[in-house]
């Protein structure tokens, strides 16, 4: 299994594309860990409602914002699978990143597995990034 692992802050705009991306993975043995990090617009009320709908999303509720790392090592401790993979709630995946990640760590017995991502631009600002394979 792979425990994705997600801090939420400040995102509700691109927070549904980031976790449809990870739902709608080729690679289904997977755990989503939604760290709400006490964001200040919709973001908890969207996780909570990605919870509901989803068995494999876990959904934490920070009572104060501690940052990205405090966020992620949050998620660690909840993660039950064997190996984790880090996006911020700004990101997406292409629909076969996780699998292809996975493959490369079995074809090369390796610890860890990395792949590349692109920024997503929009009329000259930043909308996101995308994650690949």
């Amino acid at each position: 299994m792979i425990s994705v692992v997600i801090p939420v802050y400040r995102s509700e705009e691109y927070l549904p594309e980031c976790i449809d991306s990870v739902r709608n993975q080729t690679y289904g043995d997977l755990e989503i860990i939604l760290v709400e990090d006490a964001s200040p617009d919709g973001c908890g009320e969207i996780c909570d409602r990605y919870a509901e709908r989803d068995q494999r999303i876990k959904c934490i509720h920070k009572p104060q914002n501690g940052g990205a790392a405090e966020a992620r090592n949050r998620g660690m401790e909840m993660a039950s699978g064997e190996y984790l993979f880090f996006m911020d709630s700004d990101d997406w995946l292409t629909k076969d990143a996780l699998e292809k990640l996975y493959e490369g760590l079995n074809r090369y017995q390796a610890d860890c597995s990395v792949g590349q991502m692109c920024v997503m631009r929009q009329e000259g600002k930043n909308v996101g990034r995308k994650v690949q394979h």
